[in-house]
């Protein structure tokens, strides 16, 4: 039998924050200022949100995945701020927070889904 991991308690508070982030997040893809951006951005947005949020729930269960995707999500994220020029210095600093607090239990991580 495996052994069950146990989440770490900062991981916890971390998703946390996480899923509140991605609540408050989730109205702005319907926003008329997302529309203005352009036909496909509320769509790319949308799916940016969603892929955020199913990296949470990746982290909250301790997959590997979850991280992998965490952070490929934040740069296309800031690919994509780039190009339209809407860089968010705050988003930035928690995604940045956020995964230098991923990266000590990368290695406890589960590797398969």
């Amino acid at each position: 039998m495996e052994a069950i991991k146990k989440r770490p308690a900062l991981l916890s508070f971390i998703c946390i924050l996480g899923y509140i982030w991605i609540v408050f997040s989730f109205p702005g893809v319907f926003s008329p200022s997302v529309k203005k951006l352009g036909d496909w951005y509320p769509a790319l947005f949308g799916l940016l949100v969603a892929a955020s949020f199913i990296s949470f729930i990746g982290v909250w269960h301790m997959k590997r995945w979850g991280v992998e995707l965490y952070v490929l999500t934040f740069f296309t994220k800031q690919i994509v701020f780039y190009l339209l020029d809407d860089m968010s210095f705050m988003g930035i600093f928690f995604s940045v927070v956020f995964i230098s607090c991923f990266v000590p239990f990368y290695r406890r991580m589960d590797p398969n889904l």
